[in-house]
């Protein structure tokens, strides 16, 4: 209980005192930008693949910094690369010659775009002893009130209650997401292999206490949100 409480003013805290301005991106010089972007991310941020991200409504901030993040990893060399930025193999090259303005001005074009809803799956996920239970309720008991027995918060002090985010703070607004890419995120967060979240460990610290059931079901009701 003493970790929940701990993480979830690690989290509210952040979201008082996140520092920094908004990124000063160009929408419109955005869209002129994106062409190469919407062959994986659709040309309005509303990839129709669930393994890429959906960037519409996703935040200009978090846009930002994500894009920096990627980009440095692309340019680190050898052992490098395991200390900066974000590793995603999918982008390498497509950021090479982008100056710091070009990341700005596409995450604020994806981020004036309307989300559409991937929407939630009537499913079901194993917890202990193998005993199935419904994946939309487990879902909705972990996202709003955590899971005090295992130390995971609530994911509405950082997401808020309907996945829109904090764009002032940096925390993207998840709601509609595909399931399939925010599972792969917390299982990534989970094994330590995305690390790029800053010195609080924030998504790391919750994602080490969840189960899998957990992170699917999470994942799932999170692809529901409006």
């Amino acid at each position: 209980m003493k970790n929940l409480v701990k993480h979830s003013l690690i989290a509210l805290g952040m979201v008082v005192l996140a520092q920094g301005a908004m990124a000063a991106g160009d929408a419109a010089a955005g869209k002129s930008k994106s062409a190469v972007c919407g062959a994986c991310h659709g040309a309005d941020g509303n990839s129709l693949v669930p393994s890429f991200p959906k960037l519409s409504s996703l935040g200009e901030k978090y846009i930002t910094k994500q894009l920096r993040d990627i980009q440095a990893w692309d340019k680190a060399e050898g052992d490098a690369k395991d200390k900066t930025g974000r590793a995603v193999p999918e982008m390498v090259g497509q950021l090479t010659n982008s100056s710091d303005q070009d990341l700005q001005d596409l995450a604020a074009y994806f981020t004036s775009q309307k989300r559409q809803i991937s929407g939630a799956k009537e499913l079901q996920v194993k917890v202990n002893a193998g005993i199935k239970v419904d994946a939309i309720k487990l879902g909705t008991r972990v996202y709003r009130g955590g899971n005090a027995e295992t130390g995971v918060p609530a994911c509405t002090g950082c997401h808020s209650p309907r996945g829109l985010g904090n764009g002032p703070a940096g925390y993207p607004n998840l709601s509609g997401q595909h399931a399939a890419y925010v599972e792969k995120q917390l299982r990534h967060f989970r094994a330590g292999e995305r690390t790029n979240g800053g010195d609080t460990r924030v998504m790391r610290q919750v994602a080490e206490h969840m189960s899998d059931a957990e992170i699917i079901a999470v994942s799932n009701y999170i692809s529901g949100l409006h």
